[in-house]
């Protein structure tokens, strides 16, 4: 039996396997307080996604006698749309699932000031990019717009604005996998950095806002009689088929943005979102285990972040020299003066409790590392009650946003 790795080593299942695995291994290293996660995927994936591409594919590339398996890369990519396709409806039905029992909360307790906190971060943040694009022509306009999505690190923001230039091309997409690898790693920190310093900054009396935080809560329950069930294939299933289509529906948003649609991203997370809030239609249950879709959304994201990486890592690496110094700055810019926004909204304007709006921070920004610093800052878990409350409203408006973008560049 002859072995023949190059075939193995290129296999789009193995390659996932490889980038994940080692990803997951770098995401435990901590400096700091600060340490990348489950994107570990992503960065391993650019790597090894430029490696096999440089030695094994692309001296392929214009030649003749192509072996079947090299063919197929050249034609599809490192790794198939299918697969990319499948990975990211299981992550966004989970994440709405996840996000939607907190709906309710938020709606009869803070109305829409939360709401209005996340959208003055992935606003600004917005602004402040595509400023910055107005005024220097020479940036790439999806480079851009993936600084927006990786310094405000929103994954699924990442999944629409890629599905958005779809139709344009492979470099599009490239150079929004290149903007967001860039622009993540000075989210995360910014974010982690922000829970630690905002309290100091702001003179926050932790013990005082603790009380308030506690009457606050007495104040408000909410009942829930709906038993939870550990997972059932048709409901989550049911949600991905719905979100596709509710995703496909054209919305007009006047003579500049036109036609508007959420794409596959944004149609499954609204479909989670309302069916988890629903509860139960019929036999369907949508209340589910959230560590079974924990699990779902840890898996999902890290294959998801793995494939970015390696369908992208060749034309990222290649070109991050380019522009690469300017795009982290930006991201620095982008996510520092979003938060700051953010804090200044909630605090001064609302008059929000500060260990729930520094979960809302995180929350707008929908972080998790950012969300643990919080914690740890305060040594309190209370601020999840702002993270959980804002989550999913900045998610949607940062798939918006990302879509958004990108089509005011382009007209």
């Amino acid at each position: 039996m002859n072995f023949n790795y190059v075939q193995f080593i290129t296999d789009p299942f193995i390659l996932i396997f490889m980038s994940v695995i080692s990803g997951l291994l770098i995401g435990k290293i901590e400096i700091k307080r600060i340490k990348i996660g489950n994107s570990g995927g992503l960065f391993t994936g650019l790597v090894i996604g430029w490696f096999v591409y440089r030695k094994y594919i692309l001296p392929y590339e214009g030649g003749e006698n192509i072996p079947l398996h090299i063919n197929k890369i050249l034609e599809n990519g490192m790794i198939p749309k299918e697969i990319f396709h499948f990975v990211l409806i299981c992550f966004i039905a989970s994440v709405g699932l996840l996000a939607s029992k907190d709906i309710g909360k938020v709606i009869k307790k803070y109305g829409v000031k939360f709401i209005l906190v996340g959208f003055s971060v992935i606003f600004t943040g917005a602004l402040i990019c595509y400023v910055a694009s107005y005024f220097n022509r020479e940036f790439n306009i999806y480079s851009v717009a993936g600084v927006y999505i990786g310094a405000l690190t929103c994954s699924p923001g990442l999944a629409a604005a890629l599905e958005s230039v779809s139709n344009v091309g492979r470099e599009a997409e490239a150079m929004i996998g290149l903007g967001y690898a860039v622009g993540y790693i000075p989210g995360v920190a910014i974010i982690t950095l922000s829970m630690q310093i905002l309290p100091i900054i702001f003179k926050l009396d932790i013990k005082k806002e603790k009380r308030r935080f506690n009457y606050e809560m007495r104040k408000e329950k909410e009942k829930n009689d709906l038993d939870r069930i550990d997972f059932e294939v048709l409901s989550f299933l049911f949600i991905c088929i719905l979100g596709s289509f509710m995703g496909q529906i054209r919305i007009y948003m006047g003579p500049v943005i036109k036609y508007l649609s959420f794409g596959t991203a944004g149609g499954v997370l609204i479909a989670g979102l309302i069916l988890g809030h629903i509860g139960k239609i019929g036999f369907m249950n949508f209340r589910m285990n959230p560590k079974i879709l924990m699990a779902i959304r840890e898996l999902s994201l890290s294959i998801f972040l793995a494939i970015v990486g390696l369908r992208y890592g060749y034309s990222t690496i290649t070109t991050i020299g380019d522009r690469g110094g300017e795009l982290l700055g930006l991201a620095l810019v982008c996510s520092t003066i979003s938060i700051l926004m953010g804090f200044i909204v909630g605090r001064y304007i609302f008059k929000i409790n500060g260990i729930i709006l520094l979960g809302a921070l995180c929350g707008s920004m929908t972080s998790t590392p950012g969300l643990t610093s919080a914690i740890d800052s305060i040594d309190s878990e209370d601020v999840m009650a702002g993270y959980g409350a804002t989550y999913p409203f900045a998610l949607i408006g940062k798939i918006i946003f990302s879509i958004l973008i990108h089509r005011l560049f382009i007209g």
